[in-house]
């Protein structure tokens, strides 16, 4: 069962996060935050996982800690459920699509945390969430993860529909990675022997 729960609690955050990364695509997510909840399913949804967030954190003076931190903990929740990355693809790919706008992710499991994020939004906020936290979600996960992610914005005009192609994409690309290769049952998806 490669699931995993943890909690982070620190003077500016209280966040659990629990993930069944061979879910259905189930969720459910209390983070106060409502743009960042609905680029959360997507990643459950396209990523076929289940994922429960639930956060409580200093929304009094921005979101930045509270994004921060459910990127940590959901980096934390996905390395414990990977496992010892036996018999996965440990790569993972994919390009999405909304409208005018579409997004390339492409990770390796790789046991060693780097981003790469090449997205100019084409404006500071939506709604009321500064686009600035993406990349602090993405850091914060690629660090306790320790998964290299490199992700590109390759065109489009409207905020939201750049957003959510990079977290679609995100999703699948994670679940290709996870995915099971018959080929290599049992064997670790590296030369080194280790990941």
């Amino acid at each position: 069962m490669r699931q995993a729960e943890v909690t982070r609690n620190t003077l500016e955050t209280q966040i659990t996060v629990s993930i069944d990364i061979d879910g259905t695509g189930q969720s459910q997510f209390e983070t106060g935050i409502g743009f960042l909840d609905h680029m959360l399913d997507q990643v459950a949804r396209h990523g076929m996982m289940d994922i429960r967030v639930h956060a409580k954190g200093d929304l009094h003076i921005d979101a930045h800690h509270t994004v921060e931190d459910i990127g940590i903990t959901f980096g934390q929740a996905f390395f414990k459920a990977v496992g010892d990355k036996k018999g996965i693809n440990r790569y993972g790919h994919a390009y999405v699509p909304l409208d005018e706008a579409l997004s390339r992710v492409v990770l390796d499991l790789s046991g060693r945390p780097g981003l790469i994020f090449n997205c100019e939004f084409t404006r500071a906020a939506i709604g009321e969430f500064d686009v600035d936290l993406f990349h602090e979600f993405f850091q914060g996960f690629v660090n306790h993860a320790l998964v290299t992610l490199h992700i590109d914005n390759l065109r489009g005009h409207n905020s939201h529909h750049q957003a959510e192609t990079i977290f679609k994409a995100f999703g699948r690309a994670l679940r290709m990675a996870i995915a099971a290769d018959e080929r290599m049952a049992g064997v670790m998806p590296s030369t080194k022997g280790v990941l």
